[in-house]
Formats: C-alpha cells, structure tokens, sequence
C-alpha cells in the first residue's frame, strides 16, 4: 500500500504525458459531482475500492456525458475477474479509496454524445476493457490494448519504456477511469469501443468479449498454439479454462491444466466442461517430485508449449513469500521458471497473468540454453478478435458459457469478492445482474443470493 500511494504521489509531482484526448482520473462521478455526475441527480449503485483487502457496494451519483464521443451505459451484466484480486490486494499502484472497479461489462445504450452516429439509446453492446482512441498507430491496426493517446501516466511510461491504453476500472496507474461494475457507466470514444450484440446473442455470453474471451484467445494465438502441439496451462481460472478449449480448436493434441491448493476443484471443473483435458494437481505431487518432472514423465521432453494463465503475485515459496512481502520483487518469478524448465527445447511460453513490476531469481540461463521463446501476451487488444470471437459464438464454435458458474445481484458485490478471493462456492465465471438485467438466459446459472 505505502507503493501505491507512493506512487500517486510522485505521478502528482511529475505530472503526465502529453497528448492525452481523453478525461482522466475521473474514478467516480462524486469526485466531482458538477463536473461529472448527472444533472438529474439519478443516483447508482457501485463497488468501490476502499483500501486494501476492502471493497464496498456504495450509492453515487449516474455519470454523465463529459466529450463528444461519450457514451453512457445502463449496465445489464458484469463480472468479476482474477486480476481484478490484484486490485482488491492492493498489488496494482496507484489505487484511490472510492475508485469504482470493473473492467469487463455490457449494457445498453442510456444516451450518446454529439459525436456518436453508430449506436443510439437502447442499442445492446459490449464494452471492451480497454479504452482505445481509434486513430492512433496502434488503434489503425487493431492493437487497442496499446493506444497512445488515453492513459497519460508517467509513472507506466518510465516502469515500461510505454504506456498501455487507458482501462476501465484499473486504478489510475492505468488512466484512471471509473468501471462497470455498477449500474451505469460512462465510456469515452463510445463510438470505438463498443460492440454491438446481436438479438442471438444473450448478455450471459456477449458479456465475456470484453475481457476472458479475447485475452484467452490472445494467449494461445500470440504464443503460437498449433496443430499437433502438447500444451500446458497454469491456472485452471476462466482464462486457463477458455484457453484449454480454445488451444483444441486451434488444433492441439493434448492439454493439460495445472493448479492446486484451495482452487483445486477447478481442474474437476474444468474436466467436466471438457473432458480432453488432462490435468496436475500439483498439491498431490509425491515428495521429490515437481510440476517440471510430472510434465515429462507425461510427455517426452515436456510440452511444446506453456500458457501462464495465474498471475505473478502469488508466491509458493518461503523465499519469495518474503522478498514480496519486503517489497523487494512485485512478481515473483515461481510459475515462469517452471515453464521454462518444462517445455521442450525451443518451447513457446506465453505470459497473459497480470505482472506488474519486477521479479528476482528469474532462469534466464535456461531460456537462453535451451532456446526457449518467451512471449509477454500483453493485454489483449480486443478490438482485433471481438469481431471474430462474436461469430464463432454464434455459430457454436465457442461456447462462453461453459466458465459460467453463478448469477448474483450487483448488491451482493462485495461479497462477491470475499467469497472469490477465499476460492469458495466454486466460483468460476460469474454474471452479476443489475436493476437493468434481462432475466436469465437458458440454460444460465438463476440468481444466488448469499444473504
């Protein structure tokens, strides 16, 4: 925590980047309320963060249209995600008490600024998690996780040489815009970063273009899943679980999913929605034996490929334990080198878990050695796969809903999070519904209510 506002401190004292087109570290409309909340007084409800380890469902006020290109969203589903943990752990810089989160939600057309002529009030879309210019270098080639012109944070640009778009609900190390889980949300360039969704196409799956969808597809298509390919995926999570099934679409021969601990009831999950799937309980390994060992006994010289679907905060080890806990690593280091020792030489292995910073006692040697490729996926640019994904869900191709596990109302967020963090319920993927929602679709999970 002493980081994070460390570094809104120094971000304050540097200043930003030049050539922002966009209002920024704009978290939630009663920061502002005449300049960014609804002249009608409509008031919303909304989870905030409130420090670390604590977050709250709160009433502000409804956002309002600020630029020209705005849209404003009545939200009719969002969801949680295992990176939004990094955020409610404090681990992601740059977090203010009372920044509403959420960066992966859908809804309907509420009203369209002047500068918007392709969508209008009651239109069904989807928002992409990222908040991309449409016009810049990267947005003319699809690569809207990169655009340069709506995240003016210094402190991103000297830690990365680069900035990464600006992203809903994602603290102000990332732009600083206020998120969709909430009953409505404001969305800049409206015009670009929404997709429509068709009459077939319920929330219950439309929603999961925003984000799972396209950051799983990313991972196995930019870490180069191919036919024949033996792969491996650590973290058996939404992603792990849509790249299990997206690497067989792509043609691998086998996948085999890795987790354990209290979230070892996902590798069952898993296996239930797709029955191809092997997968490694890595708490059931015998003394002597490791994750690297077991994947060559399984397969001769390891898997061609591995998918880093966790994240780098969470540490097995004691050593590790200790150096994020003194702040001397942010990632640690654990999942990569086991990728590293158990691919095959000249293996692929991608990285699409949130790391955020630095990392200590990282294998180069063996990468360098054995030739090993190692990608950083980045974070997915939607706007290159949300098209393609959308057709493949109404042909049947793809099938989001198999991650789908709970449906629970927006007043119940907060202990959404509790229960998520803690790997209880078997929660996988969850729809959260607000006063705005369509009942639930066919063959979805009905409301759960824990109160």
């Amino acid at each position: 925590m002493a980081v994070s506002q460390s570094a809104n401190v120094l971000e304050k004292a540097m200043g930003h980047v030049e050539g922002g087109v966009t209002e920024q570290n704009m978290t939630n409309p009663d920061r502002d309320r005449e300049a960014y909340g609804d002249p009608s007084g409509e008031k919303m409800k909304a989870l905030v963060w409130n420090g670390k380890n604590s977050v709250q469902v709160v009433e502000t006020h409804k956002p309002k249209i600020i630029e020209d290109r705005d849209v404003i969203l009545k939200v009719t589903g969002s969801t949680i995600c295992g990176s939004d943990l990094h955020l409610y752990h404090g681990a992601v810089v740059q977090l203010q008490k009372g920044d509403i989160l959420g960066h992966e939600f859908c809804g309907r057309v509420d009203s369209v600024g002047p500068g918007v002529k392709n969508l209008k009030p009651g239109d069904r879309v989807v928002a992409s998690f990222q908040i991309a210019c449409g016009d810049c270098m990267y947005c003319q080639k699809k690569l809207s996780s990169q655009c340069e012109r709506t995240n003016t944070n210094k402190v991103e640009n000297i830690m990365y040489g680069g900035r990464t778009a600006g992203m809903f609900g994602y603290s102000h190390f990332t732009g600083g815009f206020a998120g969709g889980q909430a009953e409505y949300a404001r969305v800049p360039y409206g015009d670009v970063n929404l997709l429509p969704l068709p009459d077939d196409v319920p929330d219950e799956k439309g929603l999961y273009l925003s984000d799972v969808l396209s950051t799983s597809w990313n991972c196995v298509v930019d870490t180069g899943v191919k036919e024949g390919d033996v792969v491996a995926i650590w973290g058996a999570g939404p992603i792990g679980q849509m790249c299990a099934e997206m690497s067989f679409i792509r043609g691998a021969k086998r996948v085999i999913v890795i987790d354990g601990g209290p979230a070892a009831w996902r590798l069952d999950l898993v296996k239930s929605k797709t029955p191809k799937v092997e997968t490694l309980n890595y708490t059931d390994l015998p003394s002597g034996q490791t994750v690297t060992s077991k994947l060559k006994e399984m397969e001769h010289g390891g898997p061609d490929v591995a998918l880093e679907c966790a994240a780098g905060e969470y540490a097995k080890g004691i050593g590790h334990k200790i150096e994020l806990a003194l702040g001397l690593e942010t990632d640690t280091s654990e999942i990569i080198n086991e990728m590293i020792t158990s691919v095959k030489s000249y293996g692929r292995c991608g990285i699409t878990g949130v790391y955020v910073g630095f990392t200590n006692h990282f294998n180069i040697g063996g990468l360098m050695e054995r030739g090993i490729r190692l990608i950083g996926n980045g974070q997915a640019p939607v706007h290159l796969y949300w098209k393609d994904l959308l057709k493949m869900i109404q042909d049947g191709s793809l099938d989001s809903t198999i991650m789908l596990s709970h449906r629970i109302n927006i007043d119940e967020m907060d202990t959404l999070y509790e229960k998520f963090e803690a790997r209880a319920d078997n929660l996988q993927k969850v729809f959260v519904q607000t006063r705005f929602s369509d009942p639930p679709a066919p063959g979805t999970p009905e409301l759960t209510s824990w109160k």
